[in-house]
């Protein structure tokens, strides 16, 4: 199996949290390595590795926030949000920090391993297409999934990646942000298209010289989004 080789790490204060998911994970071939706060999920980072992260957002010492900012300013491991926060705008935080999902506690530890395989297939699928987008100064290369701009390396998350290739492969084809999370994502899960907006927002941060006046991803007001850099070369 795939998973054998994929090292990830739960996070999480509640003990029992950690041992359901680590036993469900490592059922599905998965390397698990846990902590229970933030100060050890960090090191647990830098010693470890790992292939992925599930993150709790309410932890003792560090918020799960502050830790998805601190990898993000190192790596673009992928990262899915355990969150018991029922209000969507803290949800959508932890999106704009950079995480790629979110599942909402009460979970099922069936859908999280779910979760984990469906946005490995995603980085997987991405890295055996053999494809490079070109539009003027921009460079998606869908092989070693990187994206360039005027020689200048841009640092986009596996969700970011899918979102942004999605787009440009059909220039100036008005996405819904369905149709987006259906392409992008590959399942649709309940809740998740209201995020495309975060994702939407990291990219244009990223990526656009200007966010508020955006060259490559518009905005269609009351439908979605399209890809449409006809001035991006000028």
């Amino acid at each position: 199996m795939v998973e054998s080789s994929k090292k990830i790490i739960v996070v999480d204060d509640e003990l029992q949290i950690l041992k359901v998911l680590k036993a469900y994970l490592e059922k599905a071939g998965f390397q698990v390595i846990t902590a229970a706060d933030g100060k050890a999920a960090l090191a647990a980072f830098q010693r470890e590795k790992p292939d992925f992260v599930i993150l709790d957002l309410n932890l003792p010492g560090m918020d799960g926030l502050d830790i998805c900012k601190a990898i993000r300013r190192d790596s673009n491991v992928p990262i899915l949000i355990l969150t018991a926060r029922v209000e969507e705008a803290d949800r959508l935080i932890g999106l704009e920090l950079g995480a790629d999902d979110y599942v909402i506690k009460p979970f099922s530890p069936r859908e999280v391993v779910a979760r984990v395989r469906t946005i490995f297939r995603r980085v997987g699928s991405n890295a055996a297409v053999l494809e490079v987008i070109q539009v003027g100064d921009l460079a998606i290369d869908i092989e070693q999934h990187t994206v360039t701009l005027a020689g200048r390396s841009i640092d986009l998350t596996p969700t970011e990646f899918d979102i942004l290739v999605t787009l440009a492969r059909q220039p100036k084809r008005v996405f819904s942000r369905y149709q987006i999370m259906e392409q992008a994502q590959g399942d649709a899960f309940e809740g998740y298209e209201r995020t495309i907006d975060a994702h939407i927002k990291n990219i244009r941060l990223k990526l656009e010289p200007n966010p508020k006046k955006p060259v490559y991803i518009h905005t269609v007001f009351g439908v979605g989004y399209k890809f449409d850099a006809g001035h991006a070369a000028q």
